[in-house]
């Protein structure tokens, strides 16, 4: 699979008609990082294990937050491929914490109910939450069943195409059909955590 072309390289014009200029700087005070330092040096993206599959990247996602243009960078497929390894903030010469402004552009994606950029990521990411809300920790065999039905949209190559990785890893014992779960009071403290819009959507 070729990774997708990179938006910013795209030589239309940016529409700045709609541009929310307060839309860096409420990131800044959630985030608790100062996006309008960012030098656009793309070091963050050098240093991104995912920069291959992103649309924009992480240097990309800053400059549309820095620009306003908000739906842009909470739409887009970067924010959901983003994996949290804080490479981006390692070697930024800023220290902008960007893992913490990913996480901040996912939570209002779900609560603005705007189109997700990678829809199977995000389902993924819900099945997740459920399986740790039922048992207090995931399940992998239910966290891969609930998943391929969240995601019948795909089609039938999609739901079919890891099948035999499955079974061979059933086979080899790492995966186990009954879930394990939290004792006493465990569960409940999980419980109250996995929870909110990301479940209700």
């Amino acid at each position: 699979m070729y990774p997708e072309a990179k938006k910013l390289s795209s030589r239309e014009p940016v529409n700045m008609n709609e541009a929310d200029l307060k839309f860096a700087s409420e990131i800044g005070e959630i985030a608790g990082t100062d996006l309008n330092t960012c030098l656009t040096c793309m070091s963050c993206s050098g240093g991104c294990p995912m920069y291959a599959y992103m649309d924009y990247g992480p240097h990309g996602i800053m400059r549309l937050a820095v620009l306003g243009l908000k739906r842009e960078a909470l739409t887009s497929s970067t924010i959901w491929r983003c994996v949290g390894c804080h490479a981006c903030a390692a070697v930024c010469p800023m220290a902008i914490n960007i893992a913490a402004v990913m996480d901040y552009l996912r939570q209002e994606c779900i609560d603005d109910r705007l189109p997700v950029g990678d829809r199977p990521l995000f389902e993924f990411h819900r099945a997740f939450l459920y399986s740790v809300r039922r048992h207090g920790r995931s399940n992998k065999v239910e966290l891969m069943g609930h998943h391929k039905l969240l995601t019948l949209g795909s089609g039938p190559k999609a739901w079919f195409q890891d099948a035999w990785l499955g079974t061979k890893m059933i086979l080899m014992g790492k995966f186990h059909l009954m879930p394990s779960r939290l004792m006493g009071n465990g569960i409940g403290q999980v419980r109250k955590i996995a929870t909110g819009s990301w479940l209700d959507w």
